[in-house]
């Protein structure tokens, strides 16, 4: 009798090709594997591959590709002869009684002849089983056999979306005996038919592969017609397609849940490697054939479980016949897991730098300023909230950002609002649409530039471009205000009296540092409960202060400095005076604040805020500090700025 091999099929993203490619690259870059868990199992050609030297984990959601893992990877005993008997009887079998297949699909993905046939095979298989004169790997074995010999005769052009509207019918169904010859190597193999999430949480492997879906066609679309067919069921089917009810087997990772799906995916995995088919199609097909996650989304979850590195192929992808794509890579992500992870400072554990470097931010000296705070704080008032540094650091159980920026305010609510990796996918487009460097990706040699003089001579025209594009946004852009944030002089921050984001370019990007930083300050910006507000100090209700337990911190512009946020007058005197106003009738209302502020600036005393923190009383910390982004080094000591910490309690 003919056999078929396991890879005689027709099927998305089959990797039969890449199996070199695939194998090279672990025995170049992993050793001492003994095991293999191929989790998103498709065809199963992948694991099998590595069947004869390695003990195979299996997985798939579809229960097709279940069966024919139980075909090829089971070493549950088998009766070949009578197995060869009862598929020669389906061979020869005429049946002429209608079922459900001939009633429902006739003339559509096989003739009518075709249809009545698999109807009578399939009901037959479930009553040898039911009858105990076949055992389930038996089951599988013939199941397998009716799925190749519909697959190699279906009128698809290889999934079963649609069908060829006059297409050929006239083929004989013929059933084959799978090659079972790799069944001694069987011992050792566990195969499951679950959500790959899950499967995960509970099972080790040496290797873990990984090849999800890569864009938004669902595979039980695809196969809804095999997958029908394996079930049983009978279930209603509607549509040109005849499809059934697919609800319950849809992938996430085919929807713009994508990256979520993986990095849950990955934070579970136990193992020495990971290895990640994926390939380039970001915007190369039609919609529905982009890929759902980026190449810097990937690079990035699997680097919170250790070291990188990435592999290509060019390769001819096997697609549902309407998308040609020019330049297609398949790439191969290998994780050494633990490898290289950065280990985190014990005395900074909690504390989380932002991104939105504001001059005079307070990120290295929360831990003095946590000190100085009081404890059970109820609603924490950051005031001058700036690139809320203090704010998602603090805890308490309602945070009020306040700050006269509406741009940065309006970006903070943004940031507060989005998906981190769909964020981190829409900036990594727009960075390619304005043909800015991402050295994340591409490294700096692709520039003709090393980390210490930078991309800023690259980016220069191209950050223009960008910078001139959210300027005359109307309404402004976050998303583009962020990515000028991130390509900007020292990623700082600066508008003109016109309102224009006016610095010039940077020599860094958006590279692996900021990413982690933005990741970070998202994750523990959405944590918490932080109320933004675009107000003046002067707009704030003393009233409204007076809750129990409420807490007033303020950094408000030096009026002995010069950063950005003070050019042009922005800060007074008068401001100065009024501040100092509405702290002192808090301090009446007992209302407890915290001021930073300098008492010393380049040999100059703040005399005003001294005489005010004397005549009322309050207390002075000495803050030990230094601003390493600040736009001045000073060589004589004498002339350094000292900064305080003024509390009223």
């Amino acid at each position: 009798m003919d056999k078929f091999e396991i890879y005689n099929r027709r099927y998305l993203g089959s990797k039969t090709k890449l199996l070199d490619f695939i194998h090279q690259v672990v025995s170049d870059n992993c050793e001492s594997i003994d095991s293999v868990f191929d989790v998103f199992g498709g065809t199963g050609v992948v694991g099998y591959s590595f069947n004869k030297e390695k003990s195979v984990i299996i997985n798939d959601i579809l229960m097709t590709n279940y069966v024919i893992y139980n075909t090829f990877f089971s070493n549950k005993k088998i009766n070949i002869k009578r197995l060869e008997k009862i598929i020669s009887e389906y061979n020869k079998k005429i049946v002429k009684k209608e079922n459900y297949y001939s009633k429902n699909f006739s003339d559509t993905y096989l003739s009518k002849k075709n249809m009545k046939k698999v109807g009578y095979i399939r009901d037959d298989i479930d009553e040898l089983f039911k009858g105990k004169k076949i055992n389930v790997r038996e089951k599988s074995i013939l199941l397998c056999s009716l799925l190749y010999a519909l697959d190699k005769i279906a009128n698809t052009v290889g999934h079963y979306d649609a069908y060829r509207m006059n297409g050929d019918l006239m083929q004989t169904l013929l059933l084959e005996m799978p090659n079972l010859d790799m069944d001694q190597y069987n011992n050792n193999n566990i195969i499951y038919n679950m959500d790959s999430n899950e499967v995960i949480k509970n099972q080790y492997a040496d290797l873990v592969y990984i090849d999800p879906p890569y864009n938004s066609r669902q595979y039980c679309d695809a196969y809804h017609f095999l997958e029908n067919v394996v079930r049983n069921e009978k279930p209603e089917v509607f549509g040109v397609a005849k499809k059934m009810d697919r609800s319950n087997l849809k992938s996430k990772y085919c929807t713009s849940k994508a990256a979520d799906e993986f990095k849950n995916l990955i934070d579970n995995v136990k193992a020495k490697y990971i290895l990640v088919s994926y390939n380039n199609t970001g915007e190369k097909g039609n919609a529905r054939s982009n890929a759902k996650i980026s190449d810097s989304e990937i690079k990035e979850i699997l680097e919170s479980k250790g070291e990188v590195k990435v592999f290509e192929k060019e390769y001819a992808q096997f697609t549902t016949g309407k998308t040609k794509l020019e330049d297609h890579k398949e790439r191969l992500f290998l994780c050494i897991v633990g490898k290289n992870l950065s280990k985190k400072k014990s005395n900074n554990n909690d504390i989380v730098k932002s991104p939105l470097n504001y001059t005079g931010g307070k990120y290295k000296l929360m831990p003095q300023l946590i000190e100085k705070f009081p404890n059970d704080i109820e609603i924490f008032f950051d005031v001058f909230s700036g690139g809320t540094n203090v704010g998602i650091n603090v805890t308490a159980n309602k945070i009020i950002c306040i700050d006269k920026c509406k741009q940065l305010i309006s970006l903070c609510k943004y940031l507060q609002n989005q998906n981190y990796y769909t964020l981190v996918k829409k900036l990594d487009e727009l960075i390619d649409e304005f043909k800015l460097s991402n050295t994340y990706r591409d490294g700096y040699a692709y520039y003709n530039c090393n980390s210490s003089n930078g991309v800023g001579q690259y980016n220069k025209d191209k950050f223009t471009m960008l910078k001139n594009e959210y300027n005359n946004s109307n309404p402004k852009r976050d998303d583009l205000f962020l990515l000028l944030i991130f390509y900007s002089f020292n990623n700082q921050i600066r508008f003109n009296k016109f309102g224009n984001f006016n610095l010039p370019v940077g020599k860094r990007d958006f590279n692996a540092s900021i990413r982690k930083k933005l990741r970070l300050f998202m994750d523990k910006l959405q944590s918490k409960e932080i109320i933004f507000y675009n107000n003046d100090f002067r707009d704030i209700s003393i009233d409204v202060l007076t809750t129990e337990n409420s807490f007033l911190y303020l950094d408000p512009p030096y009026l002995l400095g010069t950063a950005s946020y003070n050019e042009n007058g922005g800060w007074t005197e008068a401001d100065e005076r009024e501040l100092l106003e509405f702290l002192k009738k808090c301090n009446e209302k007992k209302i407890k604040f915290a001021l930073s502020n300098v008492i010393e600036h380049k040999g100059d005393t703040h005399d005003l805020l001294l005489a005010w923190c004397l005549k009322n009383r309050f207390n002075i910390t000495y803050i030990n500090c230094t601003y390493s982004n600040s736009n001045y080094h000073i060589k004589d000591k004498s002339l350094e700025t000292k900064e305080v910490l003024i509390t009223n309690y």
